[in-house]
């Protein structure tokens, strides 16, 4: 783990917690913080409500949505759905933010 160190400007001044909240993502390979506000707090008007009800989005990182559904029959029916639904977070995140989907059987 590396050390703190001030910024490289050298100015103390206070920075809005937002932008470093986006700093942090990029490093990390996340997209902005409004693309996950967007994925975790609105999944179900993305993907319907019968979809969320049995699948949730667990992490974006590095444009892969990884995402749990509760029975192996889900994982079917999301990798059957994946261009439909890469289209509806490509119009509601932008284009590029979730690339593939990787979906995998969590039972509740």
């Amino acid at each position: 783990m590396s050390t703190w160190r001030p910024s490289k400007s050298g100015d103390d001044v206070p920075r809005p917690i937002g932008e470093s909240l986006q700093r942090v993502s990029r490093s990390l390979g996340m997209p902005t913080t409004d693309a996950l506000a967007a994925v975790f707090g609105r999944w179900s008007s993305l993907v319907g409500d019968q979809v969320a009800a049995h699948a949730k989005p667990v992490r974006l990182r590095h444009g892969a949505l990884a995402i749990a559904v509760d029975d192996p029959v889900w994982a079917t029916q999301l990798r059957w759905l994946e261009s439909d639904l890469l289209a509806r977070l490509g119009e509601a995140l932008g284009e590029g933010v979730v690339q593939r989907l990787e979906v995998r059987v969590k039972p509740a």
